[in-house]
C-alpha cells in the first residue's frame, strides 16, 4: 500500500484531482502546469508552500490591544447602564472585525498563492472546532487561525502543545478556569475523544488524571496571552494511559501521541478529509505506520498520502461533496473572478451551512452529504447566479435546471464587481461556437465530460439564444453550476 502513483497514470484528470483536494481547484492552465510537472513535482509544488512568497498582511487590528488594561478597569468601575453601553459598543466592533476576518481568510483560500496551506488551516479549524460565539474576541480567533497556518504541516505533538496553550482554546474548553483544587476536565476529555484517540481508547480515570496534569495552563485577560501559573498546578503523582509520575500538561500530550491509536486516529481523519471516503482497516494501518515512521511529522506523511495510488483511485475522483467554503473558493479560482464583498462572502458560506469561526459544536462540521439539503442546494443555485451574473434570482422548486430560468429577470447587484469576465476565461473561438464552448466549460468546471443529457440541455439553451453574447455565456455557466456534478469535487 501507499506506493507512489506512476507517471503513466498522471494526466489532466489526476492533476485536477490533486488540485481540487489539496487545494480549492483552479483554471485549466494551472492544471496543465501540474500535468507538465509530473506527479512528484506537482505534489511538491503544493506541499512545499514555504517556497512561495505570501505577502498577505494581517488585519490592521490583529494584535494585542494596548488599551485593554484601561478598558477592563473602566468596565469594572462602570455602573450597570454604562457597562451595558460599553458592551454593546464592544460587540459591534467585534461583529465588524469578524466580518473582516472571514473575508480575509476566504480571500487567502480563493485567491492566495498557497492553497494547500489554506486547505490544511481549514482542516485544523474543523478538527479543533473553536467558536467565536464563546471566545468572542476576533484577535484570539485570528491568532488561532495563524497558529494553524504556522504549524499546518509541522509535528503533531508540537501542534497539540501549542493548541493546549492557545488563548482561544483555553477559553473555548474552559481550561483557563482550571485549578488544582477544581480541575476542569473539558479539555482533557476533548483532547482524547475528539482530537487524538477517539472513544473507547481511554478511561474516565485517564481524563481525571490528565485534567490534574493540565492545571496551571491558563490565560491572562489583560495581555491576551497564555500564562503558566505554577501556583495553580497540581504537582502530585498521576497516572495517564499507563504512565505514572508528577505529570504536567506536556507529559500528558506526549503520552497521548505515543499511543498507536493516536497515529491511526489523525491519519484516518486526514485521509477522509482529502480522499472523501473513510479508509479501510488495512489502509488505516498503513497510513498510521507511515506517520510513525515519519516521526509524527505531518508534511512528509502528507506528501506520501498525496502521491499514493490509493489517493488517485478512480472511485474517489469527483466523488466528494464540496463543502460550502470549497464551493465558493473553488468557483472563484476556476472562473478567475473576484471574491464578493466581506458582507456578502461571509453570508454566502453561512447560508450554505458553513459559518467560518463558528462551527456548530465541539465536533465541528459533519461534512459529506450533510452539506446538501433542499435549502442549501437551492441556496447554491441562487448563489451561482450571484457569482456569475451579479444577480439574485430566487429559485422556485425544480425549475432551476430548465434553460429559460437562466434568462429570467432578476435583481441586479453591483454587476461590474460580480459578473464573470467571459472574455477572460474563454477564447474568441470558444465564445463563438456552441460545441467548442461546452467542451471548454466542461474542462474548466468539471475536468471531464458531462452526461449526454446534460450536454444536450446546455446545447439546447445555447441554440435558443442565436448568436452568442456574454450574457448567454454567463447563463450557460450558471446552468452548469446548477448540475449535481458541480456540487462534487
Amino acid at each position: 500500500m501507499l506506493k507512489p502513483l506512476t507517471s503513466d497514470r498522471w494526466n489532466y484528470t489526476t492533476a485536477a484531482h490533486l488540485l481540487n483536494r489539496a487545494g480549492f481547484g483552479g483554471p485549466p492552465d494551472e492544471i496543465q502546469q501540474l500535468v507538465a510537472l509530473g506527479p512528484e513535482a506537482a505534489v511538491a509544488r503544493l506541499v512545499d508552500y514555504e517556497k512561495i512568497p505570501d505577502a498577505t498582511p494581517a488585519p490592521e487590528w490583529a494584535r494585542p490591544d494596548p488599551e485593554r488594561r484601561k478598558k477592563l478597569q473602566a468596565l469594572r468601575k462602570a455602573d450597570a447602564e454604562q457597562r451595558r453601553q460599553m458592551q454593546r459598543e464592544e460587540r459591534q466592533v467585534q461583529r465588524e472585525q469578524m466580518t473582516e476576518l472571514r473575508h480575509w481568510w476566504l480571500s487567502r483560500m480563493a485567491q492566495g498563492p498557497r492553497p494547500f496551506q489554506e486547505k490544511m488551516v481549514l482542516f485544523w479549524h474543523g478538527h479543533f472546532a473553536t467558536s467565536v460565539d464563546k471566545v468572542r474576541e476576533p484577535y484570539l480567533m485570528w491568532r488561532q487561525n495563524e497558529l494553524f497556518r504556522r504549524l499546518a504541516t509541522d509535528n503533531w505533538l508540537r501542534l497539540l502543545v501549542e493548541m493546549a496553550q492557545d488563548p482561544a482554546m483555553l477559553i473555548w474548553l474552559d481550561q483557563a478556569q482550571s485549578r488544582k483544587q477544581h480541575p476542569n476536565e473539558n479539555f482533557a476529555r476533548e483532547v482524547m475523544e475528539l482530537f487524538t484517540l477517539g472513544e473507547g481508547h481511554y478511561t474516565e480515570q485517564d481524563i481525571t488524571e490528565a485534567a490534574r496534569a493540565l492545571t496551571g495552563w491558563s490565560y491572562n485577560r489583560e495581555t491576551q496571552k497564555f500564562v503558566d501559573r505554577p501556583a495553580l498546578h497540581d504537582a502530585g503523582v498521576k497516572t495517564v494511559l499507563g504512565r505514572t509520575g508528577p505529570l504536567n500538561g506536556r507529559d500528558v500530550l506526549a503520552q497521548i501521541v505515543a499511543q498507536p491509536q493516536a497515529a491511526r486516529f489523525i491519519t484516518a481523519k486526514l485521509w477522509n478529509f482529502f480522499a472523501g471516503q473513510p479508509a479501510s482497516s488495512g489502509l488505516t494501518e498503513a497510513l498510521a505506520a507511515n506517520f510513525r515512521q515519519q516521526g509524527n511529522n505531518l508534511k512528509p506523511f502528507l506528501r506520501v498520502l498525496l502521491r499514493s495510488e490509493e489517493f488517485y483511485d478512480p472511485a474517489l475522483i469527483r466523488a466528494q461533496v464540496k463543502s460550502p467554503v470549497q464551493w465558493l473558493a473553488g468557483t472563484i479560482r476556476m472562473l478567475e473572478s473576484a471574491l464578493p464583498s466581506p458582507q456578502l462572502s461571509g453570508g454566502l458560506t453561512r447560508e450554505l451551512g458553513q459559518d467560518l469561526f463558528a462551527p456548530p459544536n465541539v465536533k465541528g462540521w459533519d461534512g459529506g452529504l450533510s452539506w446538501i439539503t433542499t435549502n442549501t442546494l437551492l441556496a447554491r443555485y441562487n448563489e451561482a447566479a450571484l457569482l456569475v451574473q451579479g444577480t439574485l434570482a430566487p429559485v422556485k422548486g425544480g425549475k432551476r435546471n430548465s434553460p429559460p430560468a437562466a434568462r429570467k429577470p432578476a435583481k441586479r447587484l453591483r454587476p461590474a464587481a460580480l459578473q464573470i469576465e467571459v472574455a477572460k476565461i474563454f477564447s474568441e473561438s470558444e465564445r463563438r461556437d456552441q460545441t467548442v464552448l461546452i467542451a471548454a466549460l466542461e474542462k474548466r468546471l468539471f475536468q471531464t465530460e458531462l452526461k449526454s443529457g446534460q450536454r444536450a440541455a446546455l446545447r439546447e439553451y445555447l441554440d435558443s439564444q442565436g448568436a452568442l453574447d456574454e450574457d448567454d455565456i454567463r447563463g450557460v455557466i450558471r446552468l452548469a453550476m446548477s448540475t449535481p456534478e458541480y456540487q462534487l469535487t
